[in-house]
């Protein structure tokens, strides 16, 4: 990160509700259900500080959904272990998006205008799809981008692993895990 810049983080949760009806659904769900510990912990972080926590997500073709809508379509066996720990807090942003990045077709941008964020720590699944794209996305528009290892997840572990190797190395995200930085969002953006 950028010392000489002053640190205005938003988090952003990427798809964590979600049907896992689709091919290779089973192992994400396994895998999400693993990061969401982790993304609380993160998420209770920026709750602490009164920090902006965005939720940006498929719409499932559900053009006139909110966030109950969604869930209520989500809601599945597979699914509701997922949901229970992930679930948004009443003051935390919802969107939805059309396609795999967070910014294209979504208000994403002018909200992160509007609430002064110049940093934006990305989270959720897949890491390989929907948070690369959203990452490169922001990368364009000039946020920095932490990205915590811990806090993304793939279908396949080899291309997540990827996906993160090309954001730390193309994207200048930094990848360090939110345990690794004590817990502390102050910590988080101190190197």
């Amino acid at each position: 990160m950028r010392k000489s810049q002053q640190i205005s983080p938003a988090l952003i949760i990427i798809d964590m509700i979600n049907d896992f009806n689709f091919n290779h659904g089973r192992i994400l769900a396994k895998k999400a259900l693993e990061i969401s510990g982790p993304i609380i912990k993160l998420r209770s972080a920026f709750h602490e500080q009164n920090l902006p926590v965005i939720y940006v997500n498929d719409h499932y073709n559900l053009w006139q959904a909110d966030l109950h809508t969604i869930i209520n379509y989500c809601k599945n066996p597979l699914s509701e272990p997922v949901l229970r720990q992930v679930h948004p807090a009443q003051h935390d942003y919802f969107l939805i998006k059309p396609k795999h990045s967070a910014f294209y077709g979504t208000a994403l941008n002018t909200l992160l205008h509007q609430l002064g964020v110049n940093t934006l720590v990305m989270t959720g699944i897949a890491g390989n799809i929907c948070v690369l794209f959203s990452a490169n996305d922001a990368y364009m528009r000039e946020y920095l981008l932490y990205i915590p290892h811990d806090c993304t997840a793939s279908n396949d572990d080899h291309d997540n692993e990827n996906a993160l190797k090309m954001m730390e190395k193309v994207l200048k995200a930094d990848i360090t895990s939110f345990a690794e930085s004590n817990y502390s969002i102050s910590s988080m953006f101190s190197s």
